[in-house]
Parts: structure tokens; sequence; C-alpha cells
């Protein structure tokens, strides 16, 4: 069975934004299924000033303390 945006729910989702990164903590539930912690980047695009998917890889200290509370946040709706 192929992937259904459709039935992907997104049930929480808080940014914290940086100078040229974004750090997104998303709880998503496919198809009523169980509920499932993603952390995504997105940096900025200094040309057009569009924001970009990337891999997340490793975070700076900073960027863990801003996204530690809310992966915290996020397990009230796991």
């Amino acid at each position: 069975m192929a992937y259904d945006k459709t039935l992907d729910k997104e049930v929480f989702k808080e940014t914290a934004e940086f100078e040229t990164s974004k750090i997104s903590v998303a709880v998503f539930c496919y198809n009523e299924g169980t509920p499932k912690l993603q952390i995504s980047r997105e940096v900025l695009n200094p040309d057009d000033g569009s924001w970009k998917w990337s891999k997340l890889g490793r975070m700076l200290k900073d960027e863990a303390e801003a996204v530690i509370p809310l992966i915290q946040k996020s397990l009230e709706h796991l």
C-alpha cells in the first residue's frame, strides 16, 4: 500500500526558529494508527528567502536547548 498524505493527521506541531534555520517538532498519526514523533529541519535559501527541507543530522547546543521543551510538550500527544 502506497503512502497517502490524506491519511496523515498532524496532531501537534511547534517550531523553534533560528537565524537561517528552523526545527519543527511534530506528532503525526497515520491512518488512525499509533502517534509518532517527527523532528525536522528547514533552512533559509538566501537567494529567494524561501524555506527548504534539510536533513536534521546534528544540532548545536542552542538548537537542542530550544527543541527539548518542544519534545516534552509533544509527549502529551503520544
